[in-house]
């Protein structure tokens, strides 16, 4: 026994490293990646300071802050899906599909639609405009969602699922309402931004985002244990004690505040959230204190690999990093429906 978990930690901290390696060959992809093209080693020397003028311009205000951005966005995405997937106790749950996303998207078009563009808050605090609108959107989804699905003084995961399938094509329908109405370049820009772009690349939305993440991840780390006994059912959930309703508006709550940051200077990425979890879980099974490291990390490596081949595929132009999410996990998010009917 003592022999099998000590292979057991062995196989996970190697599936951790192995991570982390990948994400650095990653990043070193990345950062050469797109039109101009800088040699390794002009990467290397610029990293270490001893690049050129034009190479740390591209490098450090235009690549590193997208690359980081990727990385952040990814992790935040993967580890909410992992929470929503624990309560719901449903592995098709994503924030994507639960309307979270469309309720993010949807403030986004309301705030284009009123205000043309322009910003309530003025100078550097103008930047932050649409995130905040993005955050509300999330918070309000959620709201609705939670609040619909009470019922007989308790939340059940079955009914959570199905009310937010619901409020998402409801936010679906208000976003394509809206957007009919809109100025041509405000619907661009919103197509934009609903099809999923890192549009935040700099480096104050990187440590803006950095921040929720530092807070939010070790929380929901800390909840690793409630997300198993939740992932037993209420009825034995409550036979060891939990409070499940008071235990799944906070988790609810982090992962929302999760997916709202990331989505707001993201856009609306989906199936993320749904697959890092996926396959986190078939490496090193369900117990979430070992789950959502290895969701993070995977969650980050596959973002910033979909926004790598965005940049490569149709450079000069950019295929948002949503799209490329999506064509990549529609057809595992159909396998597993298949596989779970």
């Amino acid at each position: 026994m003592q022999n099998l978990l000590s292979t057991n930690e062995k196989k996970y901290k190697s599936l951790l490293i192995t991570l982390f390696v990948l994400i650095i060959v990653s990043i070193l992809i990345s950062i050469n990646a797109g039109y101009i093209k800088i040699p390794l080693s002009e990467v290397v020397a610029t990293l270490l300071g001893n690049g050129t003028p034009s190479n740390e311009l591209t490098i450090f205000d235009f690549r590193l802050p997208r690359i980081f951005m990727a990385l952040l966005v990814g992790m935040g995405i993967a580890i909410s899906g992992a929470i929503l997937q624990g309560i719901s106790q449903n592995p098709l749950a994503d924030p994507g599909i639960l309307g979270i996303n469309a309720g993010a998207g949807f403030a986004i078009v309301l705030y284009m639609f009123f205000f043309q563009g322009t910003a309530f808050f003025a100078g550097w605090l103008s930047i932050f405009v649409m995130p905040l609108a993005a955050l509300c959107g999330a918070f309000l989804a959620a709201f609705l969602i939670y609040t619909l699905s009470w019922k007989h003084g308790r939340v059940t995961p079955t009914r959570l699922l199905l009310v937010g399938i619901g409020i998402n094509a409801a936010f679906g329908a208000g976003l394509i309402i809206f957007q009919m109405k809109m100025e041509p370049i405000n619907f661009m820009k919103a197509i934009i931004w609903l099809s999923g772009t890192i549009w935040g690349t700099n480096w104050t939305f990187v440590w803006t985002l950095l921040l929720w993440l530092v807070v939010l991840i070790p929380i929901a780390i800390y909840k690793s244990r409630v997300l198993d006994v939740l992932k037993l059912g209420d009825s034995i959930a409550i036979a060891v004690g939990a409070n499940i309703e008071r235990e799944r508006r906070f988790l609810l709550f982090i992962s929302v505040a999760l997916a709202g940051a990331c989505v707001s200077v993201g856009g609306g990425i989906t199936f993320l959230g749904l697959i890092a979890p996926h396959i986190a879980r078939r490496l090193v099974g369900a117990r979430h204190a070992k789950l959502l490291p290895l969701t993070a990390l995977l969650g980050a490596l596959l973002l910033l690999l979909a926004d790598t081949l965005g940049r490569v595929i149709f450079a000069p132009m950019e295929l948002p990093v949503g799209i490329v999410v999506s064509i990549l996990g529609a057809p595992y998010f159909i396998y597993l429906l298949l596989k779970s009917v």
